[in-house]
């Protein structure tokens, strides 16, 4: 009789621990099937508006205005200097620089820097007209480049300037930047 009733404990723990290895089972493929949902999901970044319009950006691409936001903020940075802010300068635009195109960009940047240091050199510019193109990933941005020494201005020239960018994770970067000569090779 002990030994039926031991049987009988035996066979219940046997049962017991049977269904607590499905319940583990299926709680580990459960939790598989949310790791594998959640990394192929597209991630999105809300951004506090500085516009009227709300931006968000996502993991599947960038979208057109904010690719104009930014070429904006960056033809601005990158188009108005002055000798007092050269390394900040410098700085603030190798912060978005594209590590591919860091040491290209660095290169040109520093070569202007020691160009204009010590010169009472600076320049304006005044976006007049801008194109963006989200799924080629570049931005054109035309407007009136003002050279100044000291405080008076010595030339004023409409200029069209093409940016390029990559677009990595939630991270967009200039990859390059060129003066253009005439319309068409600003669409290229």
């Amino acid at each position: 009789m002990l030994s039926d009733i031991a049987h009988q404990r035996s066979q219940s723990l046997l049962r017991q621990r049977k269904v607590l290895v499905v319940a583990a089972a299926a709680s580990f493929l459960a939790n598989l099937a949310l790791l594998t949902a959640l990394s192929s999901r597209d991630r999105e970044v809300i951004l506090q508006p500085v516009t009227t319009r709300p931006l968000a950006i996502s993991s599947s691409g960038v979208s057109a205005d904010y690719l104009e936001l930014v070429t904006r903020d960056v033809a601005l940075m990158l188009l108005n200097r002055s000798p007092t802010g050269l390394d900040y300068w410098m700085e603030q635009i190798l912060k978005v620089a594209d590590p591919s195109a860091y040491g290209a960009l660095k290169a040109e940047l520093v070569k202007i820097v020691t160009e204009q240091r010590g010169s009472d050199l600076a320049q304006a510019f005044v976006i007049t007209g801008m194109t963006v193109d989200p799924k080629g990933l570049s931005s054109t941005v035309e407007g009136d480049l003002k050279t100044f020494v000291g405080g008076q201005v010595i030339a004023s020239e409409k200029k069209r300037f093409r940016f390029g960018w990559t677009y990595v994770g939630l991270r967009l970067s200039l990859s390059s930047f060129a003066l253009t000569q005439d319309h068409k090779e600003a669409l290229q």
